[in-house]
């Protein structure tokens, strides 16, 4: 891996408050497809990828954990060089403005420096014209178990794409995601600069919610797309995207979570149900939540948000960290009466329904 000189990575960080920080704005020109949003079993083990509790200032704080750490954030902007996309295309430079949620050490925590430790990573693909504002409550909640975690706002589909946005370039994102994975390695491997030495580049998971959710799911499964550096993979609420190019499921992908609202107009559960089932994997999971819409589980601070908020951390806890004993917390957080069941591998009476994708 190649360090980044000091110079550029000074360029590279972008003063917080900049970019998509607030919720992507609901008066956005809606798009024609169907995913326009407005706001609104037995554990199959995994290698051993313990992180070890920070050290330092922050000694003795549990990674996995909800509240643990305060929270910062950065701004950073990535450029992606010119290249030939997944469809044979030839693609002009994808410029990435991407967020980072991290473990912190002080107050105040919007600046503050990331705690010392090497810390897992989660890499989060957003919807359809959204950034992570609409998710923060989401995100920070992940972050301050000590995750750092990354929000890649796609050039042609986010929050401030407005009217040019399109769902065509969804093809593309699965190998920006990849590309921002790259990144933040390299600022952690970079001799110096606020992320240097703080991720564990064997703890890498990605998640993603609606087009983000289909972005990632690409990632995982997909013959075109697939990352092996990624060990655990959320699908909130996504789907097989059709003009994805290449074969779903034609290995073994790693451990996934499919998180789905049963009263979703917009990914229908037939979608969710469909991955579900055509997952070979025997570590997957499904997580039904009960009358919710497409984007109350995700934006909201309900008892929809915080049933994924702990599967979902459990989840990672389970299959990014190592940690055998996050299989109980998983069930436990994931079936509530009225509100969630959880399902895994393969079991569960779930509708197979249509999917239109």
């Amino acid at each position: 891996m190649v360090k980044i000189a000091a110079a550029a990575l000074a360029a590279l960080l972008v003063t917080a408050g900049a970019g998509c920080s607030a919720a992507a704005s609901p008066g956005a020109a809606p798009r024609t497809a169907h995913r326009t949003m407005t706001p609104a079993g037995t554990m199959t083990p995994a290698p051993d990828r313990t992180v070890t509790p920070a050290q330092g200032t922050d000694s003795g704080h549990p990674v996995g954990v909800l509240g643990s750490f305060r929270v910062g954030q950065r701004w950073l902007r990535f450029s992606e060089p010119a290249h030939r996309g997944v469809t044979g295309a030839w693609l002009s430079r994808r410029r990435l403005l991407v967020q980072v949620l991290y473990p912190a050490v002080a107050k105040p925590a919007r600046l503050a420096p990331p705690a010392k430790g090497a810390f897992p990573m989660l890499m989060f693909a957003p919807g359809f014209m959204q950034c992570g504002g609409p998710y923060g409550p989401m995100l920070r909640s992940w972050a301050s178990a000590g995750y750092v975690v990354v929000v890649v706002n796609f050039p042609n589909s986010d929050c401030e794409a407005g009217a040019a946005a399109t769902e065509s370039d969804m093809v593309n994102q699965p190998a920006d995601v990849s590309f921002a994975i790259s990144r933040m390695l390299a600022l952690d491997a970079a001799g110096n600069g606020p992320f240097a030495g703080v991720i564990n580049r064997r703890a890498i998971a990605v998640a993603g919610q609606s087009d983000g959710g289909d972005t990632v799911a690409a990632l995982a499964a997909s013959t075109c797309c697939s990352d092996r550096r990624v060990v655990a993979v959320a699908v909130l609420s996504g789907a097989e995207w059709p003009q994805m190019p290449g074969r779903y499921f034609a290995r073994t992908p790693v451990p996934m979570l499919f998180t789905q609202g049963s009263a979703d107009q917009i990914n229908w559960p037939g979608c969710s149900v469909q991955l579900y089932r055509a997952d070979p994997a025997g570590a997957r999971y499904y997580l039904d939540l009960f009358g919710a819409s497409h984007t109350r589980p995700y934006w909201g601070t309900d008892r929809y948000e915080r049933t994924v908020v702990q599967v979902g951390l459990a989840f990672f806890d389970r299959f990014v960290l190592g940690r055998p004993a996050a299989a109980r917390a998983m069930r436990a957080a994931g079936d509530v009466p009225g509100v969630a069941a959880l399902y895994g591998n393969g079991a569960g009476r779930l509708e197979p329904g249509p999917c239109d994708n």
